[in-house]
């Protein structure tokens, strides 16, 4: 459910909404705008009228909410949502912002070269694989902190921000000093466990869409984040497996996810 107040509301008529619906059973999240707030409410009680919420003072409208996911719904963000990142890059604003780099870092010159290079070429964040997904238990998985340790000062020599993936719960607090988006790769959309705690953590998280998902498993998926406390997720549309091909980026599935999520896509 979302509560919409009315332009203008004052903090005092807010916050009595607020303990209202805490009160009732409710988990709130709250989205301001330049001149509004809203209000997303998760956990609608069997007993609910939203006419109790309606008649209180600076409420505008109550909407219940049918989609299965409920704070990556545009109904609770209709403006969509700008990702603030360090040195000044912003996600969802005008501008294109591009993330490049290789599968996987395996030393200093080549994360050196690369670094440079797509620098030069304009991109503003660095992606690099320290943890790499295999299908053979038997290849290289990656150099692990270790890789990390290299990006960083690959990437602020360049003026680059960092992404890298995440693959375990265990491994968010060790990236956190290194990184600065944090990458959920398509083998691990559905990874609730790793999903909600990701949802603990001040960091831009991006969602990659796995292998076949529908766009409604992709937007329950960061459902999951945002449920947690982190609003500040994008999700991308590089579908990883249709019936048809493999590894084909799905156009119409991006219009369909920007015209009902309130994250950014990223494609790719």
């Amino acid at each position: 459910m979302v509560v919409i107040m009315q332009e203008g509301a004052t903090e005092e008529q807010i916050q009595h909404v607020i303990d209202r619906l805490v009160s009732m059973g409710f988990d709130i999240h709250r989205s301001t705008g330049a001149s509004q707030t809203v209000l997303g409410a998760v956990g609608v009680p069997a007993d609910f009228d939203p006419r109790d919420i309606e008649v209180i003072d600076g409420v505008r409208e109550v909407v219940r909410i049918t989609q299965p996911y409920k704070l990556a719904s545009r109904a609770f963000r209709p403006q969509g949502t700008v990702v603030e990142l360090p040195r000044g890059v912003r996600i969802g604003g005008g501008e294109v912002v591009i993330v490049a780099g290789p599968c996987s870092v395996e030393t200093p010159e080549q994360i050196g070269l690369i670094a440079d290079r797509v620098a030069k070429a304009g991109a503003k964040i660095l992606r690099g694989g320290a943890f790499k997904p295999r299908s053979s238990p038997y290849s290289f998985q990656g150099h692990g902190e270790k890789a990390l340790k290299m990006m960083r000062p690959a990437a602020d020599k360049n003026g680059l921000l960092i992404c890298s993936e995440v693959m375990d719960a265990s491994q968010i607090q060790m990236m956190l000093p290194y990184v600065d988006l944090l990458q959920v790769g398509a083998r691990n959309m559905q990874n609730y466990f790793l999903l909600r705690a990701l949802g603990t953590v001040a960091k831009p998280v991006l969602l990659k869409r796995g292998m076949s998902a529908t766009i409604e498993e992709l937007l329950l998926s960061a459902e999951y984040i945002m449920a947690g406390g982190n609003p500040r997720k994008q999700a991308e549309a590089y579908d990883s497996g249709f019936n048809v091909a493999k590894g084909v980026l799905v156009l119409t599935s991006i219009t369909a996810i920007a015209n009902v999520m309130v994250g950014n896509l990223k494609l790719g």
